[in-house]
């Protein structure tokens, strides 16, 4: 996977670049037929926006929560309902979600408040899930935190100031297999915690198989992706050399935007709330 620079500068929708005005600001007859056949039309630019599922049940406790899952909260609802509703107008032409339970509930509620692309079913792919972590699934956060701090001989406070994704995932799936030996499990019995490469794997291969079929199919180019807020995080550490994990993590309902095109990928924004924060104005 190739990777790029975060690019600078301001975002413009693809679907609004085609629909600009003519010199002088006339709207002709022509430029009406243009913008209501852009759905027939296939795209030479993909835009997609890649949104962390909102607070689950699992987060409030603090558990660890990867291939398990948990409803989300009714704060969490809300949250997203409000991103929703900031994207009300974005006229997307597919919706993909990890097969967990929260990212679609996630990309249920935000279609559920659009109004221009309402008809749209949610394509599930498990390759979009969050990180895997084996025996410490449903554990506190706080013990396997500690156990990797203990494991790599720092502080926790050490750890967690320092937190590097890759270094993260390769020490759990480490300490994974320690637990399995030492607990008899058998090999089989349950699924391991993936390391860093496994979990890139997945992720760049889920992305560019989404990517692949997209941009052969009509529409504005405007792709809608629910995922989780690690894997959201090591995909933009892979695809991206620029990118730095947002102090304290992607926040809950946030935007993530990337741009494809021409076989390049481009990082617009990252855990943007200001989508939500639009949705919590205009609820008022």
């Amino acid at each position: 996977m190739k990777k790029l620079l975060v690019a600078a500068g301001v975002l413009f929708s693809f679907g609004l670049v085609l629909t600009g005005c003519q010199s002088g600001g006339t709207t002709t007859s022509e430029t009406v037929a243009e913008s209501t056949t852009v759905k027939d039309e296939v795209a030479d630019e993909l835009t997609l926006y890649v949104v962390r599922h909102g607070k689950t049940m699992l987060n409030t406790t603090d558990r660890v929560q990867g291939w398990s899952d948990a409803v989300l909260t009714p704060a969490g609802e809300e949250v997203v309902t409000a991103a929703g509703i900031g994207l009300k107008d974005v006229d997307f032409q597919a919706v993909y979600s990890s097969d967990s339970g929260r990212a679609v509930q996630t990309a249920n509620l935000i279609m559920d408040e659009n109004t221009a692309s309402d008809h749209l079913e949610v394509h599930t792919d498990r390759r979009l899930r969050e990180f895997n972590f084996g025996t410490y699934e449903g554990d506190l956060n706080h013990t396997m935190w500690q156990d990797i701090a203990d494991d790599r001989g720092v502080t926790l406070e050490e750890f967690l100031a320092n937190l590097d994704p890759a270094e993260f995932a390769d020490s759990v799936a480490k300490l994974d297999k320690e637990h399995m030996k030492k607990e008899g499990i058998e090999e089989g019995i349950n699924w391991p915690a993936e390391d860093y490469q496994t979990i890139t794997d997945r992720l760049t291969e889920g992305l560019d198989a989404i990517v692949d079929e997209e941009a052969k199919n009509p529409g504005t180019g405007n792709i809608l992706i629910t995922s989780h807020g690690l894997s959201i995080s090591a995909l933009l550490d892979t695809l991206f050399e620029d990118f730095e994990v947002p102090e304290g993590g992607l926040k809950n309902a946030s935007v993530n935007i990337i741009k494809y095109k021409d076989g390049e990928y481009t990082l617009e924004s990252v855990n943007d709330m200001s989508y939500a924060e639009a949705g919590e104005a205009a609820a008022k």
